[in-house]
């Protein structure tokens, strides 16, 4: 019998069909200009929201899922690094397609498409702003319709984000691990004569690397609702799916609702202690840190749509940025590429 739950692994969330989640902090990006990709400074803790029956809110209890703690502003991307078999992938925002702008849907489509196809997608930094480019994942809480729910569709509900995968069917599934079963057999026989190279796994590139995070600073109460608004854009693309639609399964294997809760939430409801503020940016780039720029010449972007390219950034609502910005050098922008745990229950969302 095919598992349909969604478990957590360490923090990372394994959904039906070999998908992997990752969601890690980073540096939040200046709202003007195009910047490479900022790195990874470590994961967000992810909990069951089952796991704390009497201190989460009842809404929280009704829509099931997992929750993890944000800052006002913070910045974050979403890795499929470790993703091990071909997958459809849906990610909302506030039940808003970060892909196609429309409002969410339990269903596939291509025009517009409304998923990711894993695993040539390695991550996702932000909502399709198209040519070339996204809009970056930023905490904003609800109420002030500066989320990209409130902008779309004129309301604050749902906040958080949602994931649903969608397997292959039986007989391209099939067909693809014969292909990984010759290609992988080929790589071996290629390595035991001397030849270059080793057999991988059919995953993403693995993620940016992860520095250190700098100790906690203080910081004022905020609202406990948060969604994601958006910040500066990056140089990153989100291709075009090359298969079929009716090779995807007609109905998502998994989903799962994920809360984001402000810092002395997280703290009230687990227990435990939020990770420390965010890094300063400009200490990050003058110590010399990686950044990074991702092309595969192989794969088409996806087109802009008229309800994400118009969404504003959330300085509009919450005052300039007045952090610190310094460019990082040529040198430090480097170039990549040419079922455990206790199931998370889902509910009614």
């Amino acid at each position: 019998m095919t598992d349909t739950a969604v478990r957590i692994d360490g923090n990372t969330l394994r959904l039906p069909g070999g998908v992997a989640v990752r969601f890690v902090r980073t540096l939040r990006l200046p709202e003007t200009g195009t910047h490479p990709l900022p790195p990874g400074l470590g994961e967000f803790p992810v909990r069951r929201v089952a796991d704390f029956p009497d201190t989460v809110p009842p809404e929280w209890r009704a829509r099931g899922g997992v929750m993890l703690p944000v800052y006002l502003r913070e910045a974050m991307w979403l890795s499929f690094a470790g993703t091990t078999e071909p997958a459809a992938l849906q990610v909302g925002v506030g039940k808003v397609c970060a892909v196609s702008g429309k409002r969410w849907s339990d269903r596939l489509s291509r025009k517009p498409q409304n998923y990711l196809a894993l695993p040539r997608q390695p991550w996702l930094d932000g909502i399709n702003s198209g040519k070339g480019t996204v809009r970056q994942f930023v905490a904003v809480p609800l109420g002030l319709g500066a989320t990209v729910e409130g902008q779309v569709t004129g309301e604050e509900v749902w906040g958080g984000v949602q994931l649903q995968s969608f397997p292959l069917r039986d007989e391209p599934l099939a067909k693809w691990r014969e292909r990984e079963r010759v290609r992988r057999e080929r790589m071996r026989t290629k390595t035991a004569f001397g030849g270059y190279g080793a057999a991988l796994p059919m995953a993403a590139p693995p993620a940016p690397g992860a520095v250190p995070a700098p100790a906690a600073a203080p910081r004022a109460p905020m609202a406990a609702a948060m969604g994601l608004g958006v910040g500066g854009s990056m140089r990153q693309e989100v291709y075009r799916d090359d298969r079929k639609l009716e090779e995807w399964a007609e109905k998502p294997a998994g989903r799962v609702f994920v809360h984001l809760v402000t810092p002395p939430e997280w703290r009230r409801i687990t227990g435990e202690a939020p990770p420390p503020s965010p890094v300063d940016r400009a200490a990050y780039t003058r110590a010399g840190l990686p950044w990074f720029d991702y092309y595969d010449q192989d794969a088409e972007d996806l087109a802009p749509t008229d309800a994400l390219g118009s969404v504003k950034p959330v300085g509009d609502w919450l005052g300039d940025d007045l952090e610190p910005w310094q460019q990082p050098s040529p040198g430090q922008v480097k170039q990549l590429k040419d079922m455990p745990g206790d199931p998370v229950e889902d509910g009614e969302w």
